[in-house]
């Protein structure tokens, strides 16, 4: 009885102790989750590399042959799970929450954490959050399915669970919760936030206890610059919108031109193609911070950045184009971060030295560029922010971030590449209006239980459903099975004298689910009922009736 009321609860969309705690839960399921598959890539690149993601120390003929072994690794496990769960990733994500409230399929789970893993372990340039985010969800919404919560509080743990995914593998609670927001559900309820909010934070905690304090870019050295140069920044947004622009329109190009060819072949070339450049530009590897470390400590030249830029272009577009299991955020980050220092050598007609400038442009570059390929600025923001713990360039980062997002989408018509890749794999991402607000709430929520049941025609019982009239009396008919339970109502008539006893056959949902399906099952005929049912189907614990849905959609809110 107690977890009836806990599910209860979980029902109605507002903020509550119970719905914090299912999202600690979830956050801390989730957070390990993504914690030992940060811990399987370090193992697996402990047998051949002296340090995690230190491909250059690789022997050429390594490098080459080490994508090709990784891609025919992957193909072994898509193979033991069935190809017909290799679709995974953000994308992915966000269609199941928008139309199976965040149930993510386990043969599907185990495909992006083996294949995700392998993938990142042998240098394919792509990035950890989009195994992240998959298997965030996966983990937190198997808690809830375990549980039996309502479903419409599932959808909230799922956007926990990438909450808690993301922050554990950037260690960002801030722009996790932001992502979550912006990305997956796009919309911002308190509700909602509360305990996404938790979630991150269980994800930040987590893999400080494990990994320790770490800032992924404190080797970035900021500086102020002249007030001046904030013009220019409109200039860098600009372009940074036409390079994201040119990244997404590449990426569908490879994902439609070889979409008629096999898996197997695709994944091979894409082996063949990442072992082929990383054998000449070592640097292009993988999509870590790692590489740029080293670029920046190094004072590399001009030359050598926009030549490891072009190679990571071409890697990034073939592994996502081809299949690789993996995301594209990462890599975004990298090619960003190279822009922005790329695009500050202009400035060199201007000032004397603009090798101070390359620590603060690689991270504006870096937020320009999330924005304009992703379509979240708040996320790019806050990511950038949390990343280098620099909030005084909330400001710059804004005049570019701006610019980028209007150029790519107003100029250049690009979307996000999240939508365009759904719509290529017609994997739908919208619901209506309606069926949107009525997913957030579940049936135990508005259901009533003032009901009884017979077999048989009760005199009685007919008499009070006469003076009460909340009260809903559900006719159980053994003799026919395609119509077992009835509703039986009294029609008044038009002048509210005559009356007659009517049965109208009625259909049952379970009591997980929402307001949408009841919905779905009244809409035709603008009346009747469902009723709902625990279990099994005979266990009835409560009616919904048209009337109840009608009023709850008109129910004013703040």
């Amino acid at each position: 009885m107690k977890l009836d009321a806990f599910r209860q609860e979980l029902a109605t969309p507002r903020t509550s102790i119970q719905l914090c705690l299912v999202g600690i839960i979830s956050g801390i399921c989730a957070a390990l989750l993504i914690i030992l598959f940060r811990l399987t890539i370090e193992w697996i690149q402990s047998f051949y590399l002296p340090a995690s993601n230190q491909f250059a120390q690789l022997d050429p003929t390594h490098r080459f042959v080490m994508p090709i072994i990784g891609a025919l690794a992957i193909l072994i496990i898509a193979y033991l799970t069935g190809f017909k769960y290799y679709r995974m990733g953000i994308p992915f994500v966000i269609h199941r929450v928008k139309h199976f409230f965040g149930y993510i399929p386990i043969p599907t789970s185990i495909n992006q954490f083996f294949g995700g893993a392998i993938a990142l372990a042998t240098g394919f340039s792509v990035g950890r959050e989009g195994p992240s985010v998959h298997l965030g969800a996966s983990g937190s919404t198997f808690f809830g399915k375990w549980f039996k919560f309502p479903e419409n509080s599932i959808r909230i743990l799922s956007g926990c669970g990438v909450a808690a995914a993301i922050s554990a593998s950037f260690n960002t609670p801030f722009a996790a919760v932001i992502f979550v927001m912006e990305v997956i559900f796009r919309e911002y309820k308190l509700y909602i936030f509360i305990p996404v909010m938790l979630a991150a934070a269980c994800g930040t905690v987590l893999t400080r206890v494990v990994f320790g304090e770490v800032q992924e870019l404190a080797f970035i050295q900021l500086t102020e610059f002249s007030r001046w140069i904030y013009l220019y920044l409109v200039l860098l947004g600009v372009s940074l919108g036409f390079i994201a622009s040119l990244f997404n329109n590449s990426l569908m190009y490879i994902v439609e031109k070889f979409s008629r060819i096999n898996m197997v072949t695709r994944l091979l070339l894409a082996g063949l193609i990442t072992g082929a450049i990383g054998f000449i530009v070592p640097e292009a590897l993988g999509a870590h911070f790692d590489s740029v470390n080293q670029l920046f400590s190094h004072d590399s030249s001009i030359s050598l950045l926009t030549g490891i830029l072009a190679a990571k272009f071409i890697l990034t577009i073939f592994a996502i184009g081809l299949g690789i299991p993996g995301g594209l955020m990462g890599p975004v980050f990298v090619i960003g971060m190279l822009s922005g220092v790329i695009l500050c050598t202009p400035l060199g007609l201007f000032v004397d030295d603009t090798s101070g400038l390359f620590g603060s442009f690689s991270l504006l570059g870096m937020a320009g560029l999330m924005t304009a390929v992703v379509h979240a600025p708040l996320a790019a923001l806050s990511a950038v922010m949390e990343l280098s713990y620099s909030p005084e360039l909330i400001l710059p980062a804004i005049l570019v971030v701006v610019p980028a997002y209007l150029t790519s989408t107003q100029f250049l018509g690009n979307r996000s590449i999240f939508i365009r890749q759904l719509d290529f794999q017609k994997l739908p991402y919208s619901t209506s209006t309606v069926t949107e607000s009525l997913q957030k709430t579940g049936v135990l929520a508005v259901m009533t239980r003032n009901f009884k049941l017979l077999t048989e025609q009760s005199n009685e019982l007919i008499a009070e459903l006469k003076t009460d009239e909340t009260l809903k009396l559900l006719h159980i008919n053994v003799q026919d099975p395609s119509h077992p339970i009835s509703l039986l109502e009294y029609d008044h008539g038009i002048d509210k004298e005559a009356a007659r006893l009517i049965s109208n056959p009625i259909q049952g949902l379970k009591f997980q689910a929402t307001l949408a399906e009841v919905y779905a099952l009244l809409q035709n005929k603008r009346a009747g009922a469902v009723y709902i049912y625990a279990n099994t189907p005979d266990n009835i614990v409560g009616i919904v009736t048209w009337d109840m849905l009608r009023n709850y959609l008109h129910k004013a809110s703040y």
